[in-house]
Formats: C-alpha cells, structure tokens, sequence
C-alpha cells in the first residue's frame, strides 16, 4: 500500500512539474523504472522506428505464414480443398479472436510493454516450431508418388498445429498493444504532441503493409520455389528481428502503468448503480463521489470530466446517506468514482462507431474472395505472361503504401488550412471518408462485371465456364480504391480507438476494433449464404454459380455498394450525436 502512495507522489509532483515548466509529460506517463519521464529524452519519433521496426518485422512474419498456407496444407499436408480452407480461416478468425486476451493482460495486470515482449516470444517459438515441422522429414509426410499422397500422422499434425496456434496466441497478444504502445509515446497533453499521434498511425499502417509485400512476393516465390523450411525460416527469422528491434528501443519508451481489469470495472458500475437505482441524482454533479488526487484513483488514467448522457449509470457515483455517515467510500461494488462511471459511457457511445466498421471489413473481405473469382474469368495474359488472379491484391498494398504519405505530407496540410484541425480531419471525419470511397470501389467491381458479362453474351460464353477477353488489369481501379479506403477508414479506426478511448482501456478497445474484421468475415459468409438461398430457388443458378458468365456477380457488387451506402448514411447520424471524451 506504501509502495502505491509512493508511485501516487512521485506521478503527481511529475505532473506538477511539467505544468511549471514543461519538461515533464502531463500524461502520466513514466520511464522503465517507474519515474516520471523528460520529454526530450524519451518517446516521440525518436522512439517510434524500433515499434515500426517491429511492427513491421511482425507483420513480414505473419503474411508469410498466412499468404502461403492453404498450398502447403494441400500440397505438402495432403489436406482436401474443404479441410485445408476450414484449417485456414479457423486459423485466421482466432489470430483476430486472441487480441481479447492480449488486451486485458496489458490493460490490467502487466502493460503493454511486457505483453508485446511475453507475447513475441511465444510467437518466436510458434514460427520455429512451423518451420522445424516444414523442414525435420520425420515431421512431415513423404511426397506423393503419382496419385498417391501419403497422409500425415497424428504426430505430424500436432506439430504443425502446435506451431500454428502459438503463432495464433501470439500475434492476438500483440495486435492490440503495439499501435497503441506507439501512441503512447506521445503525450496527449501536449498539442504538438498530439499532432505527431496522427502521424505515427499513418507509418504504423505503412509498416504493416511493407511486410505485407514482401510476403506476398518475395516470400511465396520463395516457398514455391525454394522449399518451404526455407520459406517458413526466413518468417521465424524476421520475428526474431522484430523481438530484437523491440527491446532496443527499451531506455527511450514511455510507459503507462495498468490500471487494473476493465471488465471488473465495468461490472462495478452496472452492480453499483442497480444497487443504487432508486437513488435520486443530484443536480449538481460535483456531489457525485470522485477523488481529491491530482490524478485518477484507477491506475494509468486522468480523470475525465462527467457528461449529461447515460445518467441511470451516475447512480453508481451517488454518495448515499449511510455512506456518507459511516465515511466509508472504499467498496468500488457499491460507489464508483465518476471516472469510472465515465469509463463505461464511453464504451457504450463508442459502440454505434464500431458496430458501423463491421460493414467496412465485410466489404474488405471480398479482395480475396470475390474480386479473385473475377478475375479467374478475366483474360490474365500480357503477352506470354500469365498474372495469377489472387497476385492483383498486390496493387491494394501497392495503393496504401502509396497513399499513406500521399495523405500525410500533401492531404493533412491542405485540410488542416480548411477545417483548423491539426490533424487534417478528425477522426470521425477520416472514417466517413474511407467509408465513401468503398462505395465507389464496390461499384467500380461492379461496372468491370457488366462489361464482362457483356462481352460473355456476345461472344456465346454464357454457359462456358471460360474467360472472357477482358484484361484482368482492368480489375486494378477497383483494388487502388480499396486501398484508398483502407487508409481512410482503418487507419482512422487505430487514431479514433486510441484517442477516444479510456486511457486504462486503449488496449481492449484496440483489440475490438481488430475484432471488427473477424465481424466483418462472417457477415459476408452470411450474406453470400442468404444471397445464394435467395436467388437458387426454381432452378435458377443464381447470382454467383460455380460459372459465373451464367450469374449476376454483378448484382451483389452493387448490393454491397447499396449497403455500404445505408452504412454510410447511418454512420453520419451516429457521428454527428456522437460526443468525444473530455478528460481533465
């Protein structure tokens, strides 16, 4: 209890200082030891290449294992198409499940910092793991002879899937941290500061879309051609990298100290105002029960100033009379302070603006579905050279990685000369945005298969499951587009999850806005399921058959444009009664 009131002391006269002089963050932020940290010796850029480095370190690692991994369980697992695509997006679904778990370990019990580095490690063991299961013959089924593939054995499988998993269990232990332990290196009380934050998540994204190139190139050429222990070696290489490049950055982070388990919190609240429900508010709120200390009474966090919205939650911060009589405000079950109260309505008023991204990813998914099956019945020849349909997703990173600083150096400065944000836009208004622009890449899919579907009935390819001669290239406006948006909207999901976000919760609402993809899978699984249900009965062979110049892909590109754009419209009525957090 000692040591608590000691580290309360030491944050409050660093908070003191910094508003005398400056020097000192004013975010409660402290060095590796605990002590109130200098500004111009810690975080800031000088401290964001060793997070990018392994972000982007990671993120090679990751693409490298998941790009690939369908043709190894195939080819060199002798799975079946059904099992080895159940095998991948089971595997892929957990990778956005685990951050749960990442998050609330971080937000409550050890911080980001020993997460990212407990998680890394069990990430490192899983990618030695795969690649010794790829490379040991004994760990591996013998290669076909003819038609006849040997199956692995149960060891075999266990092996592999014991490598799989800890990669799993690893990257879900630090999607949620490392964006938000980057932002962390910015003192959020510090208007130019502040300004860099927006910065850091557009090369945060950027990063990530390095390694994802270089894995879907170089890497899959190497697995295909080289081998794959080589192939899956090189991945477990670049984690380790990443590791190295995370540690050395050590001496100039800044930390924020967890503040205990959220969902307990939360918990808190909802049992404290139900206990309290026939309590009458009063109309002052400076009587609701809220510490004297400079800081707040939850660890890590500012106090944030009570708003007027949610008010049957305040009766969790109403001082009853036998408390007050007995002077006993230490039962959080029965009195909550208003910052913990406020903790919870922000998770509730943020809600809306999550549940909106989970259409977003729905149509982000149809990269590598949809927009593959297209072009599979598109001319894929320039000359002698045949470009595999699935390859096109490489002009989406190619346009991120274009338009990241495009919109850093070129878009922010010019918006920030129109609105007075010093960040070009808010976050809100970047998700709107990139919300827009995937309503044009959805039509823009859409217009490629009308004129596809054209030329099949011209040509009489209608019941030929045959391409037509139409350039698969002109399936690239679409996927420049999809980029765009992602810029726009994911991006400004990382910014808007961070900054609105209670500052001890940013790794858990970090890791709920990863789960908006996992969200998004199923509900285009669910609308291909109703689509396909809808438009098969009487004999008809629907919109998407197995020969697609018989259907009407065309119809479902412009329903998910027609979605996406009710989705924008209910977004823009959520943005605008949306009110952000004020913290003091």
């Amino acid at each position: 209890m000692g040591s608590q009131e000691n580290d309360r002391a030491i944050l409050e006269e660093g908070l003191l200082q910094n508003e005398s002089n400056g020097l000192y963050t004013g975010d409660g932020s402290v060095d590796f030891h605990g002590n109130p940290v200098l500004k111009q010796n810690t975080g800031n850029w000088k401290a964001c290449p060793f997070i990018l480095g392994n972000e982007g370190c990671e993120r090679l690692a990751y693409y490298g294992i998941s790009t690939n991994l369908v043709t190894y369980l195939t080819n060199k697992l002798h799975q079946g198409n059904v099992s080895a695509a159940r095998n991948v997006t089971t595997w892929q679904g957990t990778c956005y499940l685990t951050p749960l778990i990442g998050a609330i370990l971080a937000d409550a019990y050890w911080g980001r910092y020993w997460t990212i580095a407990t998680f890394s490690t069990i990430y490192f063991i899983g990618m030695c793991t795969l690649t010794l299961s790829a490379s040991v013959p004994a760990l591996k089924p013998a290669e076909c002879v003819g038609f006849m593939c040997p199956p692995a054995s149960a060891a075999q499988y266990i092996v592999f899937f014991l490598g799989l998993y800890l990669i799993a269990l690893g990257t879900g232990g630090i999607k949620p941290c490392v964006s938000s332990f980057g932002a962390d290196q910015f003192d959020d009380t510090d208007p130019a500061e502040r300004v860099k934050k927006g910065s850091f998540f557009n090369w945060f994204y950027f990063s990530i879309n390095i390694g994802a190139l270089i894995s879907s190139s170089f890497l899959v050429w190497i697995q295909d051609n080289a081998g794959w222990g080589l192939g899956f070696g090189i991945p477990a290489l670049f984690m380790g990298l990443a590791i190295v490049s995370f540690f050395s950055g050590t001496k100039l982070y800044r930390f924020q100290k967890p503040g205990g388990s959220p969902i307990t919190r939360m918990c808190q609240v909802l049992v404290a105002s139900f206990h309290k429900r026939n309590v009458k508010i009063p109309g002052d709120s400076n009587l609701l029960y809220e510490v004297q200390d400079k800081i707040s009474a939850i660890e890590g966090s500012r106090k944030l100033e009570h708003s007027n919205e949610l008010k049957c939650l305040d009766k969790a911060a109403v001082i009853s009379d036998a408390e007050l009589k007995s002077g006993d405000f230490s039962n959080p079950w029965r009195l909550c302070t208003v910052t913990q109260v406020e903790e919870f309505k922000i998770l509730i008023r943020m809600f809306p603006i999550w549940a909106i991204g989970i259409v977003f990813s729905a149509v982000y998914a149809q990269m590598s579905t949809l927009f593959v099956e297209q072009g599979t019945m598109l001319d894929t020849t320039i000359g002698s050279f045949r470009i595999p349909p699935a390859s096109l997703s490489t002009f989406d990173v190619v346009s991120v990685i274009f338009w990241v600083p495009v919109y850093d150096r070129f878009i922010v400065p010019m918006a920030r000369k129109v609105t007075g944000n010093g960040r070009g836009f808010t976050e809100i208004q970047r998700m709107g945005i990139g919300l827009f622009i995937s309503i044009l890449c959805m039509s823009a899919a859409a217009l490629v298969e009308i004129k596809r579907l054209e030329l099949a009935r011209e040509l009489d390819l209608v019941h030929k499951p045959e391409a037509v001669p139409l350039s698969i290239l002109w399936q690239i406006p679409q996927y420049f587009l999809l980029g765009a948006a992602e810029v726009f909207t994911f991006i400004g999901q990382l910014e808007f999850f961070y900054d609105q976000s209670p500052d001890a919760m940013r790794s858990l609402c970090s890791a709920l806005s990863l789960l908006t993809t996992a969200l998004g899978n199923y509900l285009s699984s669910f609308i291909l399921t109703i689509v396909t249900y809808l438009t098969t009965r009487n004999g008809q062979p629907g919109w998407i058959p197995d020969n697609l110049n018989e259907g009407h892909l065309d119809f479902f590109f412009w329903l998910l444009a027609a979605l996406s754009f009710f989705n924008l419209l209910l977004y823009i009525v959520c943005a605008k009664r949306y009110r952000p957090k004020k913290a003091s």
